[in-house]
């Protein structure tokens, strides 16, 4: 109990203030492909991906690889090239974001759906490129990336709001974030010039990057 209560006052110093815990305990590597890619309009269904799979094959070729759609079980098998251990602990929490650019880019190019005609082919590319962004924008923030595997890995809801199950924040935590957010006041008040201003909160943002990526490298070491 005190180490849950730690780890989510870690969270906590990123901002993000309120955690649960899901009652599901689900692990990435047993998440079915249809379960993950959905739209809030219309959500594909497994056999769609497969008919997108099939004609896509017959339409493009890309280069030095014979993969034309990416796996869509978890975020990190869409990047099977950069990412080939998958999530942690089976790799480090870190990524190689150079290489990660390279291989969304590649994703992007073979299934933009500008390259398929009016109609289901078309719409099916849109929900795949729509499903690589995603995966993309979370793995390279290291915060979004922390709480996708906190969530999808072990269930625990770290952007809930949920008054249900908070969990508390330490003594210490709380007067970082009082801190952090008098900073932030003093700054937007002090009638300082926007570049002055821009500067101070820019300070804050790479002390707070920092914290990030400390605090979800421990977390994930001790889970």
């Amino acid at each position: 109990m005190l180490r849950n209560s730690r780890l989510a006052s870690r969270f906590a110093r990123t901002g993000v203030l309120q955690a649960r815990a899901s009652p599901r305990t689900s692990s990435l590597q047993q998440q079915h492909p249809s379960s993950l890619l959905s739209s809030p309009s219309s959500p594909p269904t497994t056999t769609t991906i497969n008919t997108f799979r099939l004609a896509s094959t017959t339409t493009t070729t890309p280069p030095n690889d014979t993969q034309t759609t990416p796996d869509i079980t978890n975020h990190y098998t869409i990047f099977k090239q950069t990412l080939p251990a998958g999530p942690p602990p089976s790799s480090p929490f870190n990524i190689p974001t150079a290489d990660l650019r390279r291989e969304f880019l590649r994703w992007q190019s073979l299934i933009h759906p500008d390259k398929y005609p009016q109609g289901p082919q078309k719409q099916q590319a849109e929900a795949l490129s729509a499903r690589i962004n995603e995966a993309y924008r979370t793995l390279l923030d290291p915060l979004q990336r922390a709480q996708y595997l906190l969530r999808e890995m072990h269930g625990i809801d770290v952007t809930a709001e949920d008054g249900a199950s908070k969990h508390a924040l330490d003594a210490e935590t709380l007067m970082e974030v009082m801190e952090v957010q008098e900073t932030i006041e003093e700054v937007t008040d002090s009638g300082e010039d926007a570049a002055a201003a821009e500067e101070k909160i820019n300070e804050l943002k790479v002390e707070n990057q920092g914290r990030v990526e400390e605090d979800t490298t421990h977390i994930f070491m001790i889970l």
